[in-house]
């Protein structure tokens, strides 16, 4: 999905070309929003290699944060967690907002680390019922971080008091890498 040398794989969330900086073989937020894949995908095994900013700014949520959107809607959280204190479940590795990471397997600012994920999707009746729930398998850095963990909804941040439950949503869904304002690097997307 990501070959290193160009964006032509990829589109921004209005359908145009995707512009995040493209350099040295990797792709970086800039600015210019989200970006997701020309393709759609269910249940699926995928590779992404990525790193937060070499240089730390800021703290918690402010430190090097990005998502990668399985389906576009389950988000596995990006974000620079060494020695960086946030809450649990938007820790890097996290299924944002649902499920912490079983280790903080977190290299430090600027390495680059892996997610290495199989994805089965969500199913639904003809009522919108769920007949099969979502299902993580993650390894960060080479550790398991969610053993087939099951999601009792969706992802996305809650605020106080709020419940994400499933919405019914069709089989296929492109990938989509989050802009969230710092300049995260990814490559090796396959």
């Amino acid at each position: 999905m990501f070959n290193g040398t160009d964006l032509s794989q990829w589109q921004s969330g209005n359908g145009k070309d995707a512009q995040w900086t493209v350099k040295d073989g990797y792709m970086e937020v800039n600015g210019t929003g989200s970006i997701k894949t020309r393709e759609s995908f269910g249940s699926c095994q995928l590779h992404v290699e990525f790193a937060s900013p070499m240089e730390i700014q800021g703290d918690s949520q402010k430190r090097g944060n990005s998502g990668v959107m399985i389906m576009g809607l389950y988000e596995i959280q990006v974000l620079d967690s060494y020695k960086n204190i946030t809450y649990p479940d938007g820790q890097c590795g996290a299924l944002y907002g649902r499920a912490k990471p079983l280790v903080n397997a977190s290299r430090g600012p600027g390495e680059w680390q892996t997610y290495d994920v199989t994805f089965h999707r969500p199913m639904f009746d003809d009522q919108g019922k769920v007949t099969r729930k979502a299902k993580f398998h993650v390894f960060h850095n080479g550790h398991v971080i969610h053993d087939n963990l099951e999601l009792s909804g969706g992802t996305g941040w809650r605020g106080p008091h709020s419940i994400s439950e499933y919405k019914k949503h069709g089989d296929k869904g492109p990938l989509k890498m989050q802009d969230h304002g710092n300049p995260v690097r990814f490559r090796n997307v396959w």
